[in-house]
């Protein structure tokens, strides 16, 4: 990853640098593998179906919720945020009903 690739750019134009240290950058990512194993086991044996799909829908409309506030509502810049095109963010802002 480069050193442009690690920058954010907030809506004052402020570069703030991604979280470079294994405790910061690993958070997230443990926090959805305890998550994934915390509903893994309370399945008490029953069949898991469409997991993939469950966890994609409940943590992508959070984010977007908080990338758009984060951008002030301004869907270019959260679209930029996102790594995705701004027609993409919209298809997904109205299948999340955030449009």
């Amino acid at each position: 990853m480069t050193a442009e690739s690690r920058m954010l750019t907030r809506d004052r134009d402020i570069d703030m640098p991604l979280p470079s240290t294994p405790d910061d950058s690993g958070r997230l990512c443990e926090h959805v593998r305890l998550a994934v194993d915390q509903y893994l086991r309370a399945l008490d044996g029953y069949v898991a179906n469409g997991l993939y799909e469950m966890v994609i829908q409940e943590v992508e409309r959070p984010m977007l919720e908080a990338v758009l506030i984060y951008c002030g509502h301004n869907q270019s810049k959260a679209a930029q945020v996102l790594g995705m095109s701004r027609s993409t963010l919209r298809k997904k802002m109205s299948q999340h009903g955030l449009a």
